[in-house]
């Protein structure tokens, strides 16, 4: 039985038991900064960006088999890529 997915949005709630998984166990492991939307986005944006055709199982086995430390990676990068202020007034 093929099963018809519509869209990223509902492509997203089918694996997101998967990535709640991930998460739970990337918390344990002391990330617990890391959110589900993290780990899709990793995922979406460096292993699968060419990626075609990928099956259900193959997409839940990606996530819960990347390396955490990937995943660190990545959000870390994102957030250094955001634009930061120096702030020179101190709280009083």
């Amino acid at each position: 039985m093929d099963i018809e997915i519509e869209s990223l949005q509902e492509l997203y709630q089918r694996i997101k038991p998967a990535l709640v998984t991930k998460k739970s166990e990337m918390h344990r492991e002391g990330y617990i900064y890391i959110k589900e939307e993290d780990i899709w986005n990793y995922l979406k944006e460096v292993k699968w960006k060419n990626a075609r055709d990928l099956s259900l199982y193959d997409m839940t086995s990606d996530i819960l088999n990347t390396e955490n430390i990937y995943i660190d990676s990545y959000l870390k990068e994102k957030l250094n890529l955001r634009n930061r202020n120096t702030y020179f007034k101190d709280n009083d």
